[in-house]
Order: C-alpha cells, then structure tokens, then sequence
C-alpha cells in the first residue's frame, strides 16, 4: 500500500519536489522554471488554473532566495530598482485579474511570441545595447551643444529608466502575473537591451521584479481564488524551490556573460517548443 500525504502519493511528492528544485535554479538564472513544475502538475490531474496558482505560489520561496543571492547586485542598482518595482507590482495585479476572469486560451495563443521577442533581445542584447547607448549619447551631446550655444549650464544625462523600459517593464508584470512561465527570459532580455547595467546586474534586477509580480500575484489569489489552491503542492514546491533558488544563484553569479546568454536562449527555446506544443495540442 502506497504512502498518501494529504491526498498525494509519496512518488508524486517525489516528482514535484524535484521538478521544484530544479524550476528554482533555473528561475534564478534566466526563468521559465514554471515550464517544469506546471507540465507536471497538470499531468497529475490538477486543473490548469489550479496548477498555475499554486505553482506561482510555491516557486516564491525560491525568488526569495534567488534575489538574496544576487543582493551584491543589487545593492548596485538599488535606485533602479526604486523605480521599477511599483511599475511591476501595478503589473502583477493586472495580469493576476486577467488569469481570474479570462480564459487561458487566451493568453496562451500569444505566450509563444512573447517569447521570441524575448529571444531576440537576448541574442541580440550587446549589439542592441550598443545602439540604445550611443543614441543617448548623441542626443545628450545634442543637448549639450544647445545649451552651451544659449550660454545655459549643460543638461545632466538622462536617468537609465526612461519611459520605454517602464512600459516594458510593466508589460512584463502583467504577463508574469497572467502566465507567470517564462517572464525571466522576458524580462532579463528587456532589461539587456534597455538598462545601462551589466547582464549580471540585468539578472538581478530580473530577479527582484520577477519575486514582486509573484508575491502581488499571490496575495491577489488569497483574496480572490483561494479555493483554487491546493496548499500543499504550495508547500512542496516552495522547499524545493528554495534549496534550487540557492543554487541557482550559486552558478548565476559565476557564469560569464556569453555562458549565461547561452544558457538564456538554450532555455528560451526549450520553453517556445513546450508552449507551441501546448498550444496546437490544445
């Protein structure tokens, strides 16, 4: 006679609390853990709504860790930081509402594209960058030259947050609040292109804003889907994912910036083929 723990076999525990460990690592580093917890929630039997709030808010536990490890990090850009997480919180809740009141189908159909785009500004991210940066340099100096023409003291540099990246940003909370899979490699390819920061501090800043959506998407689910969530897969995953957040960041922080883009893409396309599938299987 098999083991049951509240309703789940000890082999099922088994599965998702290895699946958890290796969906927090891999959050840590680029994102689309979700991509392995969901799969094998949904092959248990649990509805996909279900399946995607409480694996939402199971995988918290390894944001947590995940952004502790990289809070060297962050501590360097923390007045960005500042700046983008009431933009990725008014995202989260968004994005939560959709999946509350909208069919799934919905956002899947177009989950796939967000994804290639997010692709392309990972492989792209140095020659984009390049591109962003001597625009803002040029019109800086543009700036520069007017003012210096009208006698007026030269105009300080742009802050690094400008309109576009918060619009992004935003966009980015509301699809990690809606499908949550994926949204770091969405949102590190974002903030490649388009924050004046290293990738390493790209990946943190990812990090941190992917924890916020999650834990406004969460607190949205206790107040408005709390019958959706089974407590204990929460529980499973959220020790799985706390041990694979710490280990993630571990490995994260000692890549090279080629090897760790490598990884993104290598992880990008693994989650383009899984929601493809999905989506004609559908």
């Amino acid at each position: 006679m098999g083991v049951d723990i509240f309703g789940l076999g000890l082999d099922q525990v088994l599965i998702i609390a290895l699946a958890a460990v290796w969906a927090g690592a891999i959050n840590t580093v680029v994102g689309s853990g979700t991509l392995v917890t969901f799969p094998v929630l949904v092959a248990m039997g649990f509805p996909p709504v279900t399946a995607t709030i409480s694996n939402a808010m199971g995988l918290i536990a390894g944001n947590i860790t995940g952004t502790w490890g990289y809070r060297r990090e962050i501590a360097q850009v923390g007045g960005t930081l500042l700046r983008l997480v009431p933009v990725s919180l008014l995202g989260g809740v968004v994005g939560a509402l959709l999946l509350l009141t909208l069919p799934e189908e919905v956002f899947e159909t177009v989950a796939p594209a967000l994804i290639v785009v997010a692709l392309f500004f990972v492989i792209f991210q140095p020659r984009l960058q390049r591109w962003v940066r001597a625009r803002k340099a040029a019109e800086q100096e543009r700036r520069t030259e007017i003012a210096v023409q009208s006698g007026e003291a030269p105009p300080p540099e742009r802050p690094e947050v400008g309109p576009l990246l918060i619009a992004l940003v935003f966009f980015a909370g509301v699809y990690g609040g809606y499908f949550v899979a994926a949204q770091g490699v969405l949102l590190v390819g974002i903030l490649g292109v388009f924050l004046a920061a290293t990738l390493q501090q790209a990946n943190a800043v990812k990090n941190a804003l992917v924890l916020t959506v999650n834990l406004t998407a969460a607190v949205s689910y206790l107040f408005l889907a709390i019958d959706r969530i089974e407590w204990i897969v929460v529980a499973i995953i959220a020790v799985g994912s706390t041990i694979g957040g710490f280990a993630g960041a571990w490995v994260g922080r000692r890549m090279k910036p080629l090897v760790l883009r490598l990884v993104i893409v290598t992880l990008g396309v693994v989650a383009l083929v899984v929601m493809i599938r999905n989506l004609l299987g559908a």
